[in-house]
């Protein structure tokens, strides 16, 4: 018998191979598919499970974050609940329609600074001598 030719790295993967390459059982992806809805694998005839190489990364993080950092199914979802929010550029230009809003803008990311160097004094004060935190 010959071995099996890997697929490329955008190809889907049924719960078979995704399993295989895991480690992980094929009941563990599936109580998965019920406890995180952004795993969600596309279904065909038969609800056999199709997964995108986005649902193979994040199965990959959620079994990193479960059965290696310790984190609790509960912690993960809370984890991934919160990155699903929208997506903001830190650094992105903002566009104003008038004078106001700029204003407005600059007043909120000076205090926003403020903010951040009272947070790294603070950490410079509780840092261990002789150690950087950063």
């Amino acid at each position: 018998m010959t071995t099996p030719t890997p697929k490329a790295n955008g190809a889907l993967r049924t719960i078979g191979e995704l399993s295989a390459e895991t480690g992980l059982p094929h009941h563990v992806l599936r109580y998965w598919e019920t406890r995180f809805p952004s795993l969600k694998p596309m279904q065909r005839a038969g609800n056999r499970r199709y997964y995108r190489p986005e649902d193979a990364v994040l199965v990959r993080r959620i079994d990193r974050l479960l059965n290696h950092e310790g984190y609790t199914i509960r912690g993960v979802q809370k984890l991934l609940a919160a990155e699903t929010g929208p997506a903001v550029a830190v650094d992105a230009p903002v566009e104003t329609d008038d004078a106001g809003d700029a204003e407005a803008i600059s007043e909120i990311e000076a205090a926003l600074k403020a903010i951040r160097a009272m947070l790294a004094e603070a950490l410079a004060a509780d840092e261990p001598r002789g150690e950087s935190v950063i």
